[in-house]
């Protein structure tokens, strides 16, 4: 083709080859249509997807010996026959994890092999923890998707809230499909926000962190039970009214939260500390969320400030602690006079 005269050579399009696209993650017809696994997953609630035909594939394809389950106390009533499935069609043994699991961050992959576990499961909490950075084990994440009653979710926010009012959408993982299904419906009659703190999904939040709202909204509607992650968007946001619905006793209330009370329970406990006159930082060892730099960084940061007041806050050296038993904690209890938890350590064990 000649080239035209701006001196741009304009190259033809290479023609796409059609057919069938080969998806890399698409479970065999031999597990999704195997009548005996499908009657052993009947046994589970049916509105819980606990992503059982993926993870005998992907234990399969892993070709692991060893499996390890880890499931928040919620779910844990549901391990055992979860174990007796994927022992049943992988051959693979199965663990499960006892201690309770809080959120992503209790990603424990260093007790799991340990344990001499190849493969882990993580069900529950987002993966916050990237599955290659995991301690030589392969994981992986099942949300556990619960399927609710949006009919009735949607009847209560269109009796309570007129039409036109601005709403915050917000929940945890297990129903953050339902929150997209429910945002849709309302975006005709109200202006919906739904929020997100990426690496989150839209809508989801977490105990340890939630959005500051940047527009105004009339209301933070929260879908789950419980208050726990509820709390951490009310704080960040304590100028806006809070509600909760229920999904299973599907109860709709207004909530609140005592900022002043908490306010002041901070400042006394700075006053606190300014008398002390030795300060430890204690790294706790819970799954994954430490970073031993911010140790560092911490008690570079106080000793500095020592040299340079001599007085107040930091009057004496600082004293670094790693692990969070109750052991290290009565221990400390004779030299040190006030404490400072940052964050735990990946497999920092306390002798």
């Amino acid at each position: 083709m000649a080239a035209p005269s701006g001196g741009v050579e304009l190259v033809s399009k290479k023609p796409t080859v059609k057919g069938l696209r080969r998806v890399a993650n698409q479970i065999p017809d031999e597990i999704l249509k195997d009548p005996e696994l499908q009657e052993a997953v009947s046994v589970l609630p049916s509105n819980y997807n606990f992503e059982i035909h993926k993870t005998i594939w992907r234990v399969r394809q892993a070709k692991a010996k060893r499996v390890a389950l880890q499931l928040p106390e919620g779910l844990q009533m549901f391990a055992c026959v979860i174990a007796d499935i994927i022992e049943r069609f992988t051959g693979a043994d199965t663990l499960v994890m006892g201690d309770v699991t809080y959120g992503a961050c209790c990603v424990d992959d260093f007790t799991a092999r340990a344990l001499g576990a190849d493969f882990m499961v993580h069900y529950g909490h987002s993966c916050l923890i990237p599955i290659d950075a995991t301690a030589g084990i392969k994981m992986l994440y099942v949300f556990v998707d619960i399927q609710m009653d949006t009919a009735h979710f949607l009847d209560t926010l269109r009796f309570n809230f007129p039409p036109g009012h601005s709403l915050a959408l917000v929940s945890t993982i297990q129903f953050v499909a339902a929150l997209q299904a429910v945002s849709a419906e309302l975006r005709p009659d109200y202006e919906v926000l739904v929020p997100q703190c990426r690496p989150l999904s839209p809508g989801e939040i977490l105990g340890c962190t939630s959005p500051r709202l940047d527009k105004h909204v009339n209301a933070i509607i929260y879908l789950g039970d419980g208050r726990f992650h509820l709390e951490s968007i009310m704080i960040a946001n304590p100028d806006v009214p809070a509600y909760r619905y229920d999904p299973y006793n599907k109860v709709f209330s207004r909530e609140y939260y005592d900022h002043e009370a908490m306010r002041a329970n901070r400042l006394q406990a700075i006053e606190t500390a300014r008398s002390a006159q030795r300060w430890g930082l204690i790294l706790g060892t819970l799954g994954r969320q430490g970073n031993p730099k911010i140790l560092e960084m911490g008690s570079d940061r106080m000793s500095s400030s020592v040299n340079r007041l001599g007085h107040g806050i930091l009057q004496a050296p600082v004293v670094s602690l790693r692990g969070s038993c109750s052991s290290t904690a009565s221990r400390m209890a004779g030299g040190v006079s006030h404490g400072l938890l940052l964050q735990s350590e990946p497999g920092a064990l306390d002798p």
